[in-house]
């Protein structure tokens, strides 16, 4: 009995291994077609998705995210594919990372079909608890423990992100315009 391995309660739905190689004519990606994302490869099963969010940490700032394949393949989504050839210059002892595009069928296959879901990964926005905080104590009919200085520093930056996203949009609309 102790020389058994455990076997998984589960087994994988798709065996991306063993797939027909017949399929490659199908599913071939051209150079430029997502490409912001990077297959990330031969890194130990036991990593989980913190480790390889760990191994991309300079990219968090720019965005980026992780699209599991199986415990050893990953799919990484960046933010621009300047980002992505970035990446792939890099040399990780933990792993092996390469474009998509020379990426397995089965790689290929799985990007392929749900490329509605890796989209360029962006920066989640700055978000404030002010609204809520607002709905709860209204809801709850209590009164706020905020001071005065608190509620008017929470005020004027929900004010200065209105206006940035109102500069940005304004950015957007006179490059189109070409001004």
């Amino acid at each position: 009995m102790e020389g058994r391995k455990k076997k998984s309660m589960q087994e994988p739905r798709f065996d991306y291994y063993n797939m027909d190689q017949d399929d490659d004519d199908d599913i071939d990606l051209r150079e430029d077609e997502l490409s912001h994302i990077v297959e990330i490869y031969d890194f130990p099963a036991e990593f989980k998705t913190e480790d390889l969010l760990k191994l991309f940490q300079c990219y968090q700032q720019r965005g980026f995210d992780i699209q599991w394949i199986d415990d050893t393949h990953a799919l990484g989504l960046f933010s621009s594919p300047i980002a992505a050839r970035e990446a792939l210059r890099s040399k990780h002892p933990l792993m092996k990372l390469r474009p998509l595009s020379k990426s397995s069928s089965a790689t290929k296959a799985k990007a392929r079909s749900c490329s509605d879901y890796l989209l360029p990964a962006k920066e989640r926005p700055q978000t404030s608890a002010a609204l809520a905080r607002k709905l709860v104590i209204g809801a709850l009919g209590v009164k706020s423990n905020l001071t005065k200085e608190q509620r008017e520093a929470e005020k004027k930056k929900l004010q200065e992100a209105r206006e940035q996203k109102r500069l940005a949009a304004k950015q957007r609309e006179d490059a189109w315009e070409g001004k």
